[in-house]
């Protein structure tokens, strides 16, 4: 089989259940997601998928690299912030092999249109890891209008140059996404782009709400802002660029034979809907970790899957090098394991135990199995997914050699990872005094 396409397109903080493929509800307009139903729908579903961290950045580096993020400085900061521009420390080290550029060594065209989040230049950057073009934002948040980060600077970039543009952000992606595929449609190398969309992130505007930009820009987390009407119409923009994009591969005959992948960085934030889940961005329960993903190759994936796998965001960039016949690098051995198996019969599963850990709020979690340990604030969890996936009914009690068994599980692979630095950062957009919580 030619070498497939590979198009990985990730959405910041959308919630498990904010897609209509997902048990989402219907918006006032109408179905929120219906090109990303449609190829859920001609390709395969996961239902067990995780982001490796409940918080934008270290996901992001575990994305690139296909290893655990804490293997690096930089994935310990919670995230990484504006204020680590100029930093030698907090980014992604331009020596780490990355999955752009792997396959760009193995004769991929590579780019990034979207969000990066892996540090500044002149010491990190897109075109430092492996893309050729970059065109999108380098911190974790911008206004969707005046293209500024949460400290009023500019940052919209075309490689490492400021880029000013008019527009909404969403569609400025949607756009230029749209305009790579059309330039490599015309030529015979095979291409990776990433597609890293800031939506749903806050700040809370659709392409109506311009004239919002300038009362939000000196707090973009927009506190006392946004509803769900909003967020499903973020949501839907999004899904209509995606629809661009297809539409654009249908046109020059290489939908068939291009891997496209959906996820998002981590679970949901303040209006997403993460039903039946409990908790969200930051929390290692099943709403701050388990997304959607989907993923549709014609050529690769048999319409209509759906799977129970358990996997984590590293294991698509494992799966992505070995469907693109790409070897690591020995130096670096991946935490990520292929997913192709998978791919190619829904019905195959193999044991997966997935591992996590944040500096906020001392939290640990090991999925293994139908069983998950979890810790927060010093407090011991055990629950069965399947048959509790609210993460309500505490089985600690009940099961204590299991308990115990997992808990050494998780310590002996947490001797395995670097410690938490003594200096590394949490930072929260929002807490009690915001909004209550649950």
């Amino acid at each position: 089989m030619q070498r497939p396409n590979i198009i990985f397109i990730v959405a910041d903080d959308l919630g498990y259940a904010d897609l209509g493929c997902y048990g989402g509800r219907d918006a006032e307009f109408g179905p929120v997601s219906p090109v990303l139903d449609g190829l859920a729908a001609r390709g395969i579903r996961f239902t067990q998928g995780y982001a490796n961290s409940p918080v934008c950045s270290p996901t992001r580096f575990a994305m690139i690299t296909a290893r655990y993020q804490y293997r690096l400085r930089g994935a310990a900061e919670e995230p990484i912030n504006s204020k680590s521009r100029g930093s030698a420390t907090l980014g992604l080290p331009a020596d780490h092999p990355t999955l752009p550029s792997l396959l760009r060594g193995a004769g991929y065209r590579t780019a990034l249109v979207g969000k990066w989040h892996l540090g500044y230049p002149p010491n990190f950057g897109p075109l430092r890891s492996g893309y050729e073009e970059f065109f999108g934002p380098m911190s974790g948040g911008v206004d969707y209008f005046t293209h500024c980060d949460s400290s009023g600077r500019h940052d919209l970039w075309s490689g490492e140059e400021d880029c000013p543009q008019e527009g909404y952000l969403t569609d400025l992606l949607s756009r230029r996404a749209v305009d790579y595929v059309e330039r490599m449609a015309q030529q015979e190398a095979p291409f990776f782009l990433s597609l890293h969309y800031t939506a749903p992130h806050w700040p809370w505007e659709t392409r109506d709400d311009a004239a919002k930009a300038p009362a939000v820009k000196d707090n973009l987390f927009d506190l006392s802002g946004g509803n769900i009407h909003t967020y499903r119409q973020m949501i839907h923009h999004m899904d209509e660029g995606i629809g661009s994009i297809m539409a654009a591969l249908e046109k020059h005959g290489i939908a068939d034979n291009t891997l496209v992948v959906f996820t998002s960085d981590n679970g949901g934030e303040r209006f997403s809907d993460n039903w039946p889940l409990v908790g969200g961005k930051m929390d290692l329960t099943e709403g701050g970790i388990r997304v959607p993903w989907i993923a549709h190759w014609p050529q690769g994936i048999r319409a209509g899957g759906v799977t129970a796998q358990q996997c984590m965001t590293m294991d698509w960039s494992a799966t992505m090098l070995a469907a693109a016949g790409v070897a690591a690098d020995p130096r670096y051995p991946l935490d990520g394991v292929s997913l192709l198996p998978v791919l190619r019969d829904a019905g195959k599963t193999f044991a997966r135990p997935l591992h996590w850990r944040m500096n906020h709020r001392g939290q640990r979690a090991l999925r293994d199995g139908d069983w998950k340990y979890l810790q927060v604030d010093g407090n011991e969890y055990l629950f069965n997914i399947p048959a509790d996936e609210r993460e309500r009914a505490n089985q600690a009690k009940k099961e204590p050699e299991r308990l115990a068994a997992m808990r050494a599980d998780w310590l002996a692979w947490n001797a395995t990872m670097p410690p938490i630095p003594e200096d590394a950062t949490v930072s929260l957009g929002y807490s009690v005094k915001d909004m209550p919580q649950r």
